[in-house]
């Protein structure tokens, strides 16, 4: 017999997965006394009905008046699940439409509101058990769609199947898929209003398929027994502004690969343990940067384009796999710094672009959502449900994976409404003006977030504008952020340093102008991948003169960088003064270390993280004026510069840089303190294959004043070198 209880619009609407409610012609209706039961499975050969407890034959199901519809009528409302015959198998399942709604009216309302701070543990594919069955629930926001199922291997890729139900009014779909497994491939099949979409990954999925592939993966419930409790405790000060903290930026896929050539593969998070946390351990380094490792389609993009904002990339290995890897860095001291992008997301048909057939997470008008320069989306974050997808995305890493802080990409992009815009081609806000005032609100209400929710873990800007307050906390008008990249020290010092010594005289600015602002904000001072590609050449390639004078210069550079005010962060390879520039696609040139100059300028970074870390002179008041102090900033004709770093208690650092490659010895520089002045560091020793120049023993003060000092040493100034020295430390016997 039929199912004549069915209209024609809604029997066509079924077969063309148009049916917008399936959950109305689907599943168990009551019908009379009894319960009519219907199912519509595409390319069932016969569909029986059992018990759900004893397994016995309730009734075989007819087929309905469409091929692939099958109806029972029962006397009752039994527990009952599927027996489905198909062509090469048999299932058995409880059946998906018969269960109610799923999410929680408390979920939804703070989806809407953008407050939904554990979305990564509720929406996308959730392993649960319901109504005592277990299985995988669904759920994704398309409030413009006219219908979504999911597909995946699990029922052919047949968006037919498995139709979800719409929650109103938060556009959110759900459904639940009984006895599905962890590890499934799905996506989401969506009917727009101008018919199928492309297959979407699910924006929530915490664990996707590898690139090139492009499926979402039904991920488990991480299941990790930390052993970071010490670090954890200790963690906010450990990241103290008074902290020294010196980061090694890292690309994981070309750190180092196993394999040659072409057939050479990334390291997984296992070796990488193995690997990479002893040698920043060695170099003395208290954090590692990642760039971001969020799941991304194309490799090129160094993940600053990146469509999965919860699941690490199947690159390295799992989720779990990443979860120890942080767990083993905090053990071994280190700190592990994520780089994090809500400022724009790839186009690929199979990402949040047009998702619903709408401008959904984008901005619609392209001078609002389109970015010339990436030719990405960007994303909107004026919108209730984005706000929160992006803050959620940001908590999920601070929580779920212990990040010790997430630095934001490209935040002068965010903040400026016609950033690398046209003077017509950008929309201003509603005051006119050229803030982007959801933005700088997102960002603020990201920053008061973290600080009360995830205490002890920093959030970092990379912005590159005057922007004023950008590490001032919000409630004084700020951005909120604990550091923000130092981008104009960065210019300016390496447009300094790639000038030949005989004309830095007349640049002797470019070094001294960052001071007049470096108190400003709490800063980091970057070497990151940005300034080692696209022709920019390699650090050590963009310093001066023949071999000798490149990796004496560069030894001055970085002395000079670990001795000024800020935090520190280096970029891979820079360390060991790598030739070429970096190459996402191949391993840093590690063989360089068989050679003198280059296994000498990784002991000099050793060497100053060791001082940096062990002198509170050289960290410890980096973001006040108070710790600072100029002794020569006017010496443009010898390009010599000289200061004192203070720590709390007044006890100095004498720093000086000699950026010519001639000595100059005695050369006279006061000080504050009588005695012995002791030589911690001289750029040009032995040990980095320096020339072996300049002071190198303990230098006695004399009672000449100078420099505004009541004392004054005598040095010998090595070439393109630098000298650190402190006081040697009274003792009466």
């Amino acid at each position: 017999m039929t199912d004549g209880r069915l209209d024609r619009d809604t029997l066509e609407a079924l077969v063309r997965a148009e049916h917008g409610d399936p959950f109305a012609v689907l599943g168990p209706h009551p019908e009379g006394e009894g319960t009519l039961i219907r199912a519509y499975l595409p390319a069932a050969l016969k569909v029986e009905v059992i018990d759900a407890e004893s397994a016995a034959l309730l009734g075989e199901m007819q087929p309905g008046a469409i091929p692939g519809l099958f109806t029972l009528q029962l006397d009752q409302r039994p527990a009952y699940r599927y027996r489905i015959h198909w062509a090469d198998a048999v299932q058995e399942t409880e059946d998906p439409y018969a269960f109610g709604p799923l999410l929680g009216d408390m979920d939804l309302y703070l989806f809407a509101e953008g407050n939904h701070r554990e979305l990564g543990q509720v929406f996308g594919a959730q392993p649960v058990l319901h109504d005592g069955v277990a299985g995988v629930r669904f759920s994704v926001w398309a409030p413009n769609a006219r219908r979504v199922s999911v597909v995946g291997g699990f029922n052919g890729w047949d968006g037919r199947r498995h139709p979800m139900r719409l929650r109103m009014p938060s556009g959110v779909w759900e459904l639940f898929i009984p006895r599905l497994t962890p590890g499934e491939v799905y996506k989401y099949e969506i009917l727009g209003a101008d018919g199928v979409l492309p297959l979407k990954a699910d924006p929530l999925a915490r664990a996707t398929e590898l690139p090139p592939a492009t499926g979402s993966v039904v991920a488990e419930s991480m299941q990790i027994t930390w052993h970071d409790q010490a670090w954890m405790a200790q963690r906010a000060a450990h990241q103290g502004h008074d902290r020294a903290l010196s980061i090694y930026e890292v690309h994981v896929g070309s750190w180092r690969r196993e394999g040659d050539g072409e057939e050479s593969r990334p390291l997984s998070w296992h070796e990488l343990g193995d690997q990479l946390i002893p040698y920043v351990q060695d170099l003395g380094f208290s954090h590692i940067e990642l760039l971001p490792i969020m799941e991304h389609p194309f490799g090129g993009s160094w993940g600053y384009q990146p469509l999965s904002q919860f699941a690490p990339s199947a690159r390295f290995g799992s989720p779990e796999d990443f979860a120890v890897f942080v767990d083993r860095c905090h053990q071994a001291g280190i700190g592990v710094i994520l780089d994090w992008v809500p400022a724009h997301f790839p186009t690929d048909a199979h990402g949040l672009g047009q998702f619903d057939g709408t401008a959904l997470y984008e901005y619609a008008h392209p001078f609002e959502g389109f970015h010339q320069d990436w030719e990405t989306n960007i994303y909107n974050l004026g919108r209730n449900e984005v706000h929160g997808f992006m803050l959620a995305s940001a908590l999920y890493w601070l929580r779920s994976f212990h990040i010790d802080a997430l630095r934001v990409d490209a935040v002068a992009s965010m903040l400026y409404r016609d950033y690398s815009r046209k003077h017509d081609e950008w929309i201003p806000n509603r005051h006119g003006g050229r803030e982007n005032l959801e933005a700088i609100d997102f960002l603020r209400h990201l920053n008061d977030v973290v600080i009360h929710e995830v205490p002890g873990a920093l959030v970092i800007a990379e912005e590159s504008t005057a922007w004023p307050g950008v590490s001032r906390p919000t409630a004084e008008g700020g951005l909120g952020f604990a550091y923000k990249w130092n981008m104009g020290w960065m210019h300016d010092s390496l447009n300094y340093m790639a000038e030949d010594p005989v004309n830095r005289g007349h640049h002797h600015h470019q070094m001294t102008f960052g001071l007049l602002y470096g108190f400003s904000e709490h800063f980091i001072l970057p070497i990151s991948h940005d300034e080692v590609v696209h022709g920019k050449r390699s650090l050590l390639d963009k310093m001066p003169g023949d071999r000798w004078q490149k990796f004496a210069n560069l030894r001055l550079y970085l002395s000079f960088m670990w001795s000024h005010p800020g935090k520190k962060l280096l970029f891979m390879g820079c360390e060991f003064g790598q030739w070429r520039e970096w190459n996402h696609d191949q391993g840093l040139d590690w063989y360089l270390l068989r050679y003198a100059e280059h296994q000498g300028l990784q002991n000099l970074v050793r060497d100053l993280n060791g001082l940096y870390q062990q002198e509170p002179a050289l960290h410890q008041l980096d973001g006040q004026a108070q710790g600072f102090q100029w002794l020569i900033g006017d010496d443009a004709q010898n390009s010599v510069y000289a200061w004192l770093r203070l720590d709390r208690e007044g006890q100095p650092v004498l720093v000086v840089h000699n950026f010519t490659p001639v000595p100059r010895p005695g050369y006279r520089i006061g000080v504050p303190l009588d005695g012995t002045w002791q030589v911690a560091l001289n750029s040009d020793a032995e040990h980095y294959a320096g020339s072996a120049a300049g002071s190198r023993e303990g230098i006695a003060s004399e009672g000449f004043g100078s420099h505004g000092q009541a004392y004054s040493l005598v040095l010998d100034l090595p070439p393109l070198g630098a000298l650190i020295l402190r006081p040697q430390p009274v003792t009466f016997g």
